[in-house]
């Protein structure tokens, strides 16, 4: 069994990991989800839908590097999302 490595951190940005059992339509509500039960940043755990749509807006939120779009989906298993600014 080969150990997925995850990609390189953006830098100055906040990761979370995000774990599904099966693959997801849309990036925003699972990610706002996974911000709400973290505990390593209270100003992202804390965060209103409008803010992450701000975000998003503001291409701040990455995929793999690549800016990613409210509706994006979500396959299953990990995947790593950066939050520039944080």
């Amino acid at each position: 069994m080969t150990a997925t490595i995850p990609p390189a951190q953006t830098e100055k940005a906040f990761r979370i990991a995000l774990n599904l059992d099966h693959p997801e339509s849309r990036i925003d509500n699972v990610l706002l989800s996974a911000l709400r039960e973290q505990n390593e940043n209270e100003v992202l755990k804390t965060l209103s839908r409008a803010a992450l749509k701000e975000l998003f807006s503001q291409k701040k939120i990455l995929i793999k590097g690549q800016r990613a779009k409210s509706s994006s989906s979500l396959a299953k298993g990990t995947t790593y999302v950066d939050i520039l600014g944080y």
